[in-house]
């Protein structure tokens, strides 16, 4: 490991991103490598450019784009800024703390992991949240786990680390931008024979008041949920989309100012 990129995906954070950004230089600080952190702000919806922009480091590089477009797009934005051999992302709002950094980098170095992932469900983890994002959780994990075989107990924790090779040759495939955007990553990095991954314990306190999914739009994110984990399962095992490069369709993005994959 030579260096590390870490990703923050940035939706409306405008209360939390400056000591969001704070929190993980100083966890990051302990760190023998060169390190980056890149808060990518997926839309100009309110001051949270600015505030990132306040954290005065020349290790942070805030970048961002205009128009909301979901999280797989933001990661692959901050890809595109990021030069680390090793890169991570962590989802802002303050839910998770950035000291499971420190134990998923040393767990991806001594198993010379492909994939290490933040775990709710692992031992050693201290969750706090409601009983529904709980059953809700366990759940969408049995769907994962006959639909693609993943043997793991957790794919949804805003907490992840990659080799860079498995993302260069992952992202140029995937089709998600917003709700199962991790699940396409990790079933797609399987399918490619990156099989070497590890989970991790993590410290989640899920402060409600602060999320941006309130019970109003539970159902549709749901619904959406499963509706895109479906479609990764029918374009993996059933249309072969992700090994056939000439069934990909390309578009030049000018406002993010490389190709994306659009089907």
């Amino acid at each position: 490991m030579k260096k590390l990129s870490l990703i923050i995906p940035v939706y409306k954070q405008e209360k939390t991103i400056k000591r969001d950004i704070q929190d993980v230089l100083s966890v990051l600080n302990a760190l023998k490598i060169p390190y980056e952190i890149i808060p990518v702000i997926d839309g100009m919806l309110d001051r949270s450019f600015e505030e990132a922009r306040m954290v005065r480091s020349p290790d942070v590089q805030v970048v961002g784009y205009k128009t909301n477009h979901g999280k797989g797009y933001a990661v692959r934005y901050g890809f595109a800024h990021a030069t680390g051999d090793v890169i991570g992302f962590m989802d802002a709002g303050g839910d998770l703390k950035p000291e499971a950094l420190l134990v998923m980098l040393a767990q991806f170095e001594f198993q010379d992991a492909d994939v290490v992932l933040g775990s709710k469900r692992h031992p050693d983890s201290k969750v706090d949240y409601p009983r529904y994002r709980k059953i809700l959780s366990w759940g969408y994990q049995q769907i994962v786990k006959i639909l693609f075989g993943l043997n793991v107990t957790d794919t949804q924790v805003g907490m992840k680390i990659y080799k860079r090779k498995l993302l260069e040759d992952v992202l140029p495939r995937l089709l998600v931008k917003q709700f199962a955007f991790d699940i396409e990553m990790l079933a797609v990095a399987y399918h490619l024979g990156y099989r070497k991954i590890y989970e991790s314990p993590v410290e989640i306190n899920f402060l409600f008041s602060k999320t941006s999914i309130v019970w109003s739009k539970l159902s549709r994110v749901i619904y959406n949920m499963i509706t895109d984990t479906l479609a990764v399962f029918y374009r993996l095992k059933i249309k072969r989309y992700y090994d056939n490069a000439s069934k990909r369709k390309w578009r030049f993005d000018p406002e993010l100012n490389f190709r994306i994959n659009i089907g």
